[in-house]
């Protein structure tokens, strides 16, 4: 046991070795398939050997807490904001304010990264907690979510006790893709890369922080017990000795002079650099000083924020264009003459809504002014109304959607105009994967490559289609054997009998969830009674509210949907809910009050199927163990959950014993 041990400590060494070089100095020395192959082994050997895991382990980096809310935090050291100034002018008075206090100023200029502020907490060198500025005085426990980013050290070669603070960003490549599957998906795009950066670090379920690829920088140290450092720029070499990343491209100034030709020598690589800053700190260099200088309640009196204006450009609105996205938004894009902003041609900017083209009150050959929106996505800003011909033509948002010519709908408390068919063919593939997904329809093997290779045959018009495939033209496909058919259509033909609560959400009805779809699969029953239900009665539904209720009319209102909905009734898929199978039956109770936890892996069931049978016969399923399990499900391999539960003296079932137990 002990090699095994010693096996998981090297590579944990090695990983974090790895995670230093690419993600601190931008210098990898291994492939992303090497790195990914050392990262199974790592999680392999801690799953079959839970008695050594580590909460320093990269493996806490690709997320998996989901939390309820964040804690807040009160800051030991506040974490105040900085003052702002707009010109060299201004610079050289708190210069001046400075030198009337303290004597032999220097300065130390770093970028303004833009970004998210946070503090990092360690103790006996490792990292413990993590919070957001908040307010400067008080803050949110963010600690699982800055676990997963791979620049923050989780242990450190220094025992005393240290709070320092950095900025979470996203680089601009990184923000560019992010943006480009958030499009794909039909999903809003972020305004910056601070948003996005903001939005990911206060993610409730820290999976979803670790696929955004946050980094961050360190810039300054709140406290630390060890011994005291003379300069600012010492202390920043400490960090960066210690495996932190700390604030790039700095340099130490010896007057305000120097200072400001620093500034404008940023100022001319600014579009090279890779992440994005909205201006310049400046900072006294000394610590003494510092402390004789002090703070206001707001700012310290030994910093400053020089702010770059936003570069902004006149050219004129050639036409506007409007584009179906993926959930059916349908959204206008203005293009324009192609003109020259912060370092890039931009041709096109995204319009939003019909609420802002109507605010700014924008038309076709307008001349207006554009920026970069965090000098990255194109907007426009302005109208040049004194530009003004008579020309101009007023835009209007199309009534029906430009891809199926179905109707557009504007839904009550909301910018959006949005087509609602299903069968659209900006939205078809992204439903029929949604359709066949595990929490839907659950039908096995047919995954998005598969939905590919079936629409690009020409095989499925809608969703419906998959019930009517032709074992022939599947087995004429590339990939497509006859045992891999036999299998699929054995998986379609299954589903026919699912429960109308999956069939329910498998249909994509704005706003409403899987459990929103087991809530109305209770209540009506069947899926001709949740057609037939007016807005009042859809209301009367506990947790159902306006909007929902007003999306489930839209959805059944239309054709399209109508004629969907038909082939799959004829196809022989389940419309109502069986009397055996009722949500509402004798077997409901048996369960009341009791927490299950799942574990390992399953054989006669899926996880989703366990979940399944135990809210149906009145549990609840947890994802963590605690003195309120009342069992464990554990299946092969079960992991640290499994020891917790019997340190805790939980019941653990067997799938065995959990059939005799749902059979009881």
């Amino acid at each position: 046991m002990e090699n095994i041990k010693d096996k998981i400590e090297s590579l944990r060494k090695e990983i974090e070795s790895h995670n230093y070089k690419y993600y601190v100095l931008d210098n990898p020395s291994i492939s992303d398939f090497e790195y990914d192959d050392l990262m199974r082994q790592l999680k392999k050997l801690e799953e079959e050997n839970p008695e050594y895991k580590s909460a320093t382990s990269p493996t806490v980096r690709v997320g998996g807490a989901v939390l309820k809310e964040f804690l807040s935090v009160n800051h030991s050291v506040p974490m105040l904001s900085l003052q702002d100034v707009f010109s060299f002018e201004e610079l050289r008075d708190f210069d001046k304010r400075v030198g009337g206090v303290v004597d032999e100023v220097s300065y130390v200029v770093e970028l303004k990264i833009d970004g998210l502020s946070v503090s990092l907490l360690y103790e006996n060198g490792q990292f413990i907690q993590g919070a957001t500025r908040g307010d400067g005085l008080k803050g949110e426990n963010v600690t699982e979510n800055l676990k997963t980013i791979k620049s923050i050290p989780l242990e450190i070669q220094d025992k005393n006790l240290l709070e320092v603070r950095g900025e979470v960003y996203i680089p601009k490549k990184d923000f560019e893709i992010l943006n480009s599957k958030r499009e794909e998906a039909g999903e809003p795009l972020f305004a910056n890369p601070r948003n996005a950066a903001a939005g990911s670090l206060r993610q409730l379920d820290s999976k979803i922080t670790a696929e955004r690829r946050l980094n961050v920088f360190i810039f300054n140290i709140q406290r630390y017990g060890g011994e005291e450092f003379i300069s600012h720029e010492d202390g920043l070499n400490y960090l960066n000795e210690l495996g932190f990343k700390v604030s790039p491209n700095r340099k130490v100034c010896g007057s305000i002079e120097e200072v400001i030709d620093a500034i404008n020598g940023i100022a001319e690589i600014r579009q090279d650099i890779p992440f994005e800053i909205d201006g310049v700190v400046i900072k006294v260099d000394n610590i003494k000083s510092r402390e004789v200088l002090g703070d206001t309640a707001k700012f310290p009196r030994w910093a400053a924020a020089y702010k770059f204006p936003a570069e902004k450009k006149k050219t004129k609105v050639i036409d506007i264009e409007v584009k179906v996205g993926r959930t059916g938004a349908i959204t206008p894009t203005a293009i324009l003459e192609p003109v020259l902003v912060s370092g890039s041609t931009i041709s096109r900017a995204v319009l939003h809504n019909e609420d802002y083209i109507k605010e700014k009150d924008i038309k076709i050959g307008d001349t207006v002014i554009v920026q970069k929106a965090g000098e990255i996505i194109p907007e426009v800003v302005e109208v040049v109304f004194e530009d003004r011909d008579g020309s101009e033509r007023e835009f209007k948002m199309p009534t029906s959607c430009p891809e199926c010519g179905e109707e557009a709908v504007r839904l009550q408390g909301e910018a959006a105009i949005k087509c609602i068919n299903i069968s659209c063919p900006a939205q078809l593939k992204r439903n029929i994967i949604h359709f066949a997904s595990r929490d839907a329809m659950n039908i096995e093997g047919m995954g998005p490559r598969v939905i590919d290779l079936l629409m690009d045959n020409e095989l499925l018009d809608d969703a419906a289609d998959i019930y009517y495939l032709d074992p022939e033209k599947l087995l004429s496909l590339p990939r497509m054997g006859k045992k891999s058919v036999e299998k699929l259509l054995d998986s379609i033909e299954k589903t026919k009998t699912n429960h109308i609560s999956k069939l329910i959400f498998a249909l994509g009805i704005r706003f409403i969830g899987s459990k929103a779809a087991k809530t109305l699969a209770s209540h009506f029953k069947s899926i001709d009674n949740l057609e037939r239900a007016t807005y009042e009665q859809l209301l009367e539904v506990e947790e159902i509210g306006s909007k929902m209720a007003e999306s489930i009319i839209d959805f059944f209102k239309d054709e399209q949907n109508k004629k969907v909905l038909k082939k799959l009734e004829d196809a022989g898929v389940s419309f109502k809910i069986e009397e055996k199978d009722d949500l509402g039956d004798s077997k409901v109770k048996s369960f009341e009050g009791k927490v299950f936890v799942l574990t390992g892996t399953l054989e006669k069931y899926s996880r989703n199927e366990a979940a399944e049978i135990i809210e149906s016969l009145g549990g609840k399923v947890s994802s963590s163990v605690s003195k309120k399990t009342s069992y464990l499900l554990a299946g092969n391999e079960a992991g640290s959950k499994l020891k917790k539960a019997q340190d805790l003296g939980v019941k653990v079932l067997s799938e065995d014993e959990f059939e005799v137990l749902i059979n009881e």
